[in-house]
C-alpha cells in the first residue's frame, strides 16, 4: 500500500483498467510493456473476450518488434498442432469470442488461423525476412495505430 487514500470512484476505475507486471532474468531489462497504448489503457468493462484478447495481442507483436534488427520479422508459431510457423500479416477479431490471424507460411502460401479465446495459444517468432533487400514490414506499428484510432 502506498498510503494514498482513493475515492470509491477512483478505487473502481483501478480495478477496471488492466494492470501490467514483468519480471526479466537481466535486471538492466527494461519492462517490455510499459508504454502501454490508449487502447489497452481504457476500462475492461464493456469489451468482449475477443476484442480484449485482440488489444493485449497487439501490445505484445509491438513490443516484439521493437526487439527484432532490421533482418528479421515477426511470425507465430502454434501450441498443440503440427500448422508450424506463420509470417503475421494481419490479426483481427469477431465478437464476442474469435480472434483471427491471417499471414503466410513459410512455403509462401496463404494461411488464416480463426480461434475462440479460450483456445488462444500464441508464440512469437523471429524469421528472417523473405526478401533480404527490403525493409523489413513491421505490422505492429500499424496495428498499434489502428488501436489508438477506436
Amino acid at each position: 500500500m502506498d498510503g494514498k487514500i482513493s475515492t470509491a470512484a477512483e478505487a473502481a476505475e483501478g480495478d477496471a483498467i488492466p494492470h501490467v507486471h514483468e519480471v526479466h532474468a537481466d535486471p538492466k531489462s527494461e519492462p517490455c510493456l510499459d508504454g502501454l497504448r490508449a487502447g489497452a489503457t481504457r476500462p475492461v468493462a464493456g469489451k468482449s473476450p475477443a476484442r480484449w484478447a485482440y488489444e493485449r495481442i497487439i501490445l505484445y507483436i509491438r513490443n516484439f518488434e521493437d526487439q527484432l534488427d532490421n533482418s528479421h520479422e515477426v511470425a507465430m508459431g502454434f501450441t498443440g498442432g503440427d500448422a508450424g510457423v506463420v509470417r503475421i500479416e494481419g490479426i483481427g477479431y469477431f465478437d464476442p469470442d474469435i480472434v483471427t490471424f491471417y499471414g503466410s507460411d513459410s512455403t509462401g502460401a496463404r494461411t488464416q488461423l480463426i480461434q475462440h479465446v479460450s483456445q488462444l495459444n500464441v508464440m512469437l517468432r523471429a524469421l528472417p525476412k523473405p526478401q533480404p533487400d527490403r525493409p523489413p514490414a513491421r505490422i505492429g506499428f500499424r496495428l498499434a495505430v489502428d488501436l489508438d484510432q477506436d
